[in-house]
């Protein structure tokens, strides 16, 4: 009987010859541990306040740029303030894929 030990170098070799759509984040999912849902709703269209924006199909690169204005503080006007507490737990991965989800719902 042959043992073979476990060889790191080729299972890091496998894993990164998967797609990158193999480690995509979930869009739905980050939307909801990242707490976008208490303020712009479940659907991305029931808002908390009417002053907050309805971002349910929103434009990926949009929706995208904002994020990351919001997080930079280049976007320090509306209700950026109150977003700028939370975009500092979210990674530029994650804002592409919160970007993506949004553009999927429905307006």
């Amino acid at each position: 009987m042959i043992r073979t030990k476990f060889k790191p170098v080729l299972f890091m070799s496998a894993l990164m010859a998967l797609s990158p759509a193999a480690f995509a984040l979930d869009g739905a999912e980050l939307y909801k541990t990242k707490t976008c849902l208490t303020c712009h709703g479940k659907d991305g269209k029931t808002t908390i306040m009417p002053s907050y924006p309805k971002i349910a199909g929103q434009n990926e690169a949009y929706a995208l740029q904002q994020m990351k204005d919001i997080k930079s503080g280049a976007r320090a006007n509306g209700m950026s303030a109150a977003m700028k507490g939370i975009m500092h737990l979210v990674t530029d991965e994650e804002m592409e894929a919160l970007a993506k989800y949004l553009s999927t719902l429905q307006p």
